[in-house]
């Protein structure tokens, strides 16, 4: 499948192949842009919203993503389908992000019909007499998305889906590895009734070209998704103004304390660690399990990792689809291999199947000092460690520089509540998994996790100022 530049007045510099991590095959192509590209697109948006008249009203806005779910609902396969061939994740996991996707769309309708401006109190002393005051919302204005790879349908709508919303214009930039869902979804809202200058797909040629698309003077808002490196170095780059979110990686610790019931936990912290392969910011991989019960826990996540079905994304009996990109799997082998080296017991796994695919690995015990143990694994690997008092596993959890989401199994309710107030995270799971999300809760790295907030209706309130009227008139 071929998709065409969507810039409009922009000319494609050259092609990007877009091949399948699994076989290698060619799965489609995306025309890319080059720096003149990145100027007209960033022209385009920055005319339609200086253009007051031409906002998009919101009965307007509501109607293209009432279209857009019922398009996606209709091409669901086609989209899925898609999804898997450019990212491997498994069927199953694809079609829930897809069902995800289309929640969102609707989740955005949602912030239009329900947010709104507040009246500010007046009339409180002298100088507030005579007064009336209230807030109204309004689009932020131009903003730029770059994207990552992991859920190529879903996090796009995360996105665009609240730049549309709140009536901003938006340049989404997808990773290179997964254009395709992309494009195909923003040909959709398009579709939908969107004109294109309010949504345009970019991938570019080099990233000097894409740090000039981010770090322009026009883009009011900049959303970000990947790499902590890269994030936090564009961030430092931004015009002055530009508001941003970035979410980034982390090492997500789950403490399973003595009481826990592992029949319930111990199926969600596999599914947890081992779903699209690791390759999820909040995957479990750090699971500190009390002395009296790690060697069951690590013995029964191991039995969990070795049922599962490994192989081709597009199977809906695969459990566990490809990395990303073959040096993926070298650098899990290298992590792995080194953490058996440096004392390390092997649970389960730990061998390549092929190019692509790497056993889901358990490994007891690592050492703190091993990458394992201190880098985000981002694969398939869960570690386990022993702890004997719960503030040693609570401190071992925070120790790294990463905190985004964690989690603790227990059946005490003080227990739940104190690991809550102690862990550095800014979501605690209680008997569930760190990689739980639903899209209209708050999902937000700290340190050097991320920056900022995101979900649907928060990302809609960032793409939006608050903007005051003040009445001032005797007969008030």
């Amino acid at each position: 499948m071929h998709f065409q530049i969507q810039v409009p007045n922009a000319h494609p510099a050259g092609i990007l192949e877009v091949f399948s991590p699994y076989d290698g095959k060619q799965v489609g192509s995306v025309e890319t842009v080059d720096a003149a590209g990145v100027e007209q697109a960033l022209q385009n948006m920055t005319t339609v919203f200086s253009d007051r008249q031409s906002w998009l009203p919101a009965h307007e806005r509501i109607a293209i993503l009432e279209r857009t779910a019922r398009l996606m609902q209709e091409r669901a396969e086609q989209l899925i389908a898609l999804a898997i061939a450019e990212g491997g994740k498994p069927y199953q996991d694809t079609k829930i992000e897809l069902m995800r996707a289309i929640a969102g769309i609707q989740n955005c309708i949602d912030c239009i019909r329900t947010e709104h401006g507040s009246e500010i109190p007046m009339q409180l002393n002298l100088a507030s007499m005579n007064r009336l005051a209230f807030t109204h919302r309004e689009p932020i204005g131009p903003v730029v998305a770059v994207s990552a790879f992991n859920h190529p349908l879903n996090l796009i709508v995360h996105q665009v889906g609240p730049a549309i919303a709140s009536g901003c214009p938006v340049i989404i930039k997808p990773a290179r590895e997964t254009p395709l869902s992309a494009f195909a979804l923003v040909g959709i809202i398009h579709e939908a009734g969107l004109p294109k200058a309010w949504c345009q797909p970019v991938v570019t040629e080099d990233t000097a070209v894409a740090e000039q698309l981010v770090t322009d003077k026009r883009v009011a808002f900049f959303s970000f998704i990947g790499s902590a490196k890269v994030g936090w170095m564009l961030r430092s780059k931004l015009a002055p103004g530009t508001r941003c979110v970035l979410e980034h990686g982390g090492a997500a610790p789950v403490i399973v304390a003595e009481d826990a019931n592992l029949d319930n936990i111990l199926p969600l912290l596999a599914k947890g660690g081992f779903y699209h392969a690791g390759q999820v910011c909040v995957s479990v991989q750090r699971v500190y399990g009390h002395r009296s019960i790690v060697q069951a826990v690590a013995e029964r996540l191991a039995s969990l990792a070795e049922n599962m079905t490994v192989g081709d994304p597009s199977s809906d009996k695969t459990d566990v689809g490809p990395m990303i990109r073959h040096r993926e799997v070298d650098r899990i082998e290298t992590w792995v291999n080194e953490a058996l080296q440096e004392k390390a017991t092997l649970m389960a796994g730990g061998k390549r199947l092929s190019n692509a695919l790497y056993q889901p690995t358990v490994l007891l015990n690592p050492s703190e000092h091993s990458k394992v143990s201190r880098q985000e694994i981002f694969g398939p690997v869960i570690c386990v460690y022993d702890y004997d008092q719960i503030d040693d596993a609570i401190n071992r959890a925070n120790s790294l520089p990463y905190a985004f989401q964690a989690a603790v199994a227990t059946q005490n309710i003080d227990t739940a509540l104190y690991a809550y107030k102690h862990l550095a995270a800014s979501a605690v799971m209680i008997n569930d998994h760190t990689a739980f999300r639903v899209d209209w809760m708050p999902f937000a790295g700290l340190r050097e996790s991320g920056y900022g907030k995101g979900g649907i209706p928060y990302t809609y309130r960032d793409m939006q100022i608050e903007k005051m009227a003040v009445f001032h008139s005797p007969a008030i």
